[in-house]
């Protein structure tokens, strides 16, 4: 065995004990980072980033945002407390805030910390619009998709060393894996791209936490093709430097749409 092959095999065993399991759909994941640690970074970027973007003001738009997050949240819980994993979003502490952009851009860190703009409403239009956003970027993050990503990260800027030796010995480059791994780092250069799989997954999941919550998954088509026109109309909004739109992607959703609605029930 030469030495290339034995160096790739020692790599494997030696990440073998830091796999996860996707919570939904039993994916294994790369997973270098334990979820209290996430979720403790998330809350204290989530409560520098709110101090540094200006809140929106006008209570219809906030009202809407809070509104459905809540709708999608519960939804969210109850998907996980009928598959019995409760555990898995123990310590989440759910919050929805509308910030003041032109960006066209919403994300959810660790532990349902979600920021919607004001810039990605007129293309939501609706409740329903709104929820095919926040459903697809909670399902991102119950999914442990920003986990996954920042691993990844941490694996190619740092040689995979421990999150607790990266912030120690390297916390200017630690933070910058994490802002790009959620979306936020765009002054450090590319975003990291979800995966394929991981946006089928997100997709999935986003449609059926949507129709738990009461909104008509067949919504997620005419949004993405509104995103797919926006993104033909000059530079991509923010959203897609994470978030591909295309016509295979929305197939994709068509096909997912009929399991999706195996859990619709309208808003009484």
């Amino acid at each position: 065995m030469n030495f290339q092959r034995r160096f790739i095999l020692l790599l494997i065993l030696l990440l073998l004990p830091s796999c996860a399991t996707v919570p939904i759909t039993g994916r294994q994941q790369l997973s270098l980072i334990p979820d209290s640690s996430m979720i403790s970074m998330s809350i204290q970027e989530y409560d520098k980033f709110l101090k540094d973007h200006k809140l929106s003001k006008d209570q219809e738009k906030v009202a809407l945002v809070k509104r459905v997050g809540v709708r999608i949240q519960r939804a969210v819980e109850l998907y996980f407390r009928q598959n019995n994993m409760q555990a898995e979003i123990s310590g989440y502490a759910w919050e929805f805030n509308l910030v003041e952009s032109k960006e066209v851009n919403a994300w959810c860190m660790p532990g349902g910390k979600v920021v919607v703009y004001t810039g990605i409403l007129p293309i939501t239009q609706d409740d329903a619009g709104l929820a095919v956003v926040i459903g697809h970027e909670v399902a991102h993050a119950v999914a442990k998709h920003g986990n996954e990503r920042m691993s990844q990260g941490l694996l190619a800027a740092l040689g995979g060393v421990a999150l607790s030796e990266a912030l120690k010995n390297e916390p200017s480059k630690t933070r910058q894996i994490w802002m790009a791994a959620y979306g936020l780092g765009a002054q450090f250069g590319v975003l990291m791209p979800y995966s394929r799989l991981q946006e089928n997954e997100a997709d999935h999941l986003g449609l059926i936490f949507m129709a738990m919550a009461g909104y008509d998954p067949h919504a997620a088509v005419p949004f993405w093709q509104r995103m797919s026109a926006k993104k033909g109309g000059g530079a991509p909004p923010e959203f897609l430097s994470t978030h591909p739109s295309d016509q295979k992607r929305i197939k994709n959703i068509q096909s997912l749409i009929p399991d999706a609605m195996r859990y619709y029930k309208p808003q009484q």
